[in-house]
């Protein structure tokens, strides 16, 4: 087989992945139906966080940008497949800001506006200070990021938990550690005074 056969091919298994991704994607952006049900059958955001929708909006709108032929030509899947992505996510914050309490829909407002914000300013500063090859070297670093901050996301309800846990565990080796080492009634302190 020829380079140019052989080029073709790859192109061909390029595309399929492309799709493929796409469809996976795009059953991703679905998966939170169960959770809109609900939200919209009790009128109520319960204890769901809304702040795993807007990093994805973030997401899709830097990555719908690093898609578009001005930062990457030839990529157009990626664009597509994220605006797509953009749509459902505002959907899924537009109803989370309608069930909200009070409070927390000026908190997700705000962070909506914020997420705008950023985006102005990724596509001012990557059209205004980069150019061709640069501009898609940034763009896609920023993308990365965003990425691994959506799929991070949902960690955010556990993370001062585990942060709780492991600074308890370090008080419970220490106390282990010194009560061993000064034994249970030592009168003797914990800090030798050497300074």
């Amino acid at each position: 087989m020829n380079s140019t056969g052989l080029s073709s091919v790859f192109s061909g298994f390029s595309d399929a992945a492309g799709i493929a991704g796409n469809i996976f994607a795009f059953v991703l952006f679905l998966s939170p139906i169960p959770t809109f049900r609900r939200i919209i059958r009790s009128r109520s955001t319960e204890q769901f966080s809304g702040l795993p929708y807007i990093y994805a909006l973030l997401n899709c709108l830097i990555c719908l940008w690093y898609g578009m032929p001005i930062v990457s030509p030839g990529i157009i899947l990626v664009a597509t497949v994220n605006s797509i992505g953009a749509i459902f996510q505002l959907i899924y914050i537009s109803i989370f800001i309608w069930y909200a309490d009070k409070g927390r829909k000026l908190k997700m407002s705000g962070l909506l506006a914020a997420v705008f914000a950023v985006f102005a300013v990724i596509v001012f500063v990557s059209v205004n200070f980069f150019y061709s090859h640069a501009r898609q070297i940034f763009v896609g670093y920023l993308s990365v990021f965003s990425l691994i901050s959506m799929f991070a996301s949902p960690l955010c309800v556990i993370v001062p938990n585990g942060i709780g846990t492991i600074l308890g565990i370090c008080q419970l080796v220490l106390y282990s550690y010194y009560s061993s080492k000064y034994g249970e009634d030592s009168r003797e302190p914990l800090l030798a005074p050497y300074a």
